[in-house]
């Protein structure tokens, strides 16, 4: 069977996905073809009927379009429901069935890098940011057993909104970025969501880390570039880091897994793809 896979978005002529889905048919001893399908934001509809005509094995979807896309499908999984947008499509014999892989995709990232952190649910950690990318992590970080997750952001009602989703088992405030700096001491994991230190604004970073406790992992979900800021100064703290492109890449494994069946195996997919993106 050769599988047919695209990605539809605007603009994504450098998208990273034509080569790690690739990468997996190749690790998987499967055969296909993943294109990219860039459409204008303000003809979706019209555009979207075309991709669909062409009965894609399935589709990732990125922005503007991961909730534009809902009305379009035929059902969704619990996960992209709760979190209310869509990254992944599978074609069902006909009928197109909408996911969510970020948040999954950033705890497997995880638990390559840090094991031990994914056994201990007891650990703190604090989320900065309110968007699409933290809600899909702290969803998937709350019904997955963490107890204690903080959300900061600039906006608080944004953030509050974000509890509506959690298990019932976790507890979670809601801070300004102030007082989750004066506070930074007390988590172990630090999430960086927002785009605050993307290219072309590498110079930015959403709080200084000089409170920050040395067993910390800073974790920094932008990967253009690898190293932001925010990664950087944890370096100089010795504080554990954990990179943004291994969340592209597993969130892009539990796509193709979706799509096939087959979990490819990572081995040196991290360090190819960081050799990619830094030329």
């Amino acid at each position: 069977m050769d599988y047919r896979f695209a990605l539809i978005g605007y603009p994504i002529g450098h998208s990273l996905s034509p080569w790690i889905h690739q990468q997996f048919l190749a690790k998987t001893n499967l055969t296909g073809l993943y294109t990219l399908e860039e459409m204008e934001p303000n003809q979706f509809e019209r555009n979207f009927a075309t991709v669909k005509s062409k009965n894609y094995s399935g589709f990732n979807v990125t922005l503007p379009f991961k909730q534009t896309i809902i009305p379009f499908l035929d059902g969704l999984d619990s996960h992209a429901k709760a979190i209310g947008a869509v990254n992944t499509v599978k074609n069902d014999q006909g009928n197109l069935i909408g996911y969510n892989t970020d948040g999954i995709g950033y705890l497997r990232s995880l638990e390559s890098a840090y094991p031990n952190l994914i056994e201990n649910k007891d650990k703190r950690v604090l989320i900065l940011g309110a968007g699409g990318a933290a809600r899909a992590i702290y969803y998937a970080l709350s019904h997955g057993g963490f107890q204690t997750i903080d959300i900061a952001n600039r906006s608080l009602d944004n953030a509050q909104k974000l509890v509506l989703i959690k298990a019932s088992e976790t507890t979670t405030r809601i801070l300004s970025l102030l007082e989750a700096e004066q506070e930074l001491s007390t988590y172990d994991l630090i999430i960086q969501t927002t785009s605050i230190g993307m290219k072309p604004n590498v110079n930015e970073m959403p709080m200084p880390l000089t409170n920050v406790k040395h067993t910390a992992i800073i974790s920094d979900i932008i990967y253009q570039p690898i190293w932001t800021k925010f990664l950087k100064a944890g370096a100089i703290k010795g504080v554990n880091l954990h990179f943004g492109h291994t969340m592209l890449l597993y969130q892009a494994q539990y796509a193709f897994e979706i799509w096939t069946g087959n979990k490819p195996l990572m081995n040196d997919m991290e360090t190819k793809l960081k050799q990619l993106l830094e030329g």
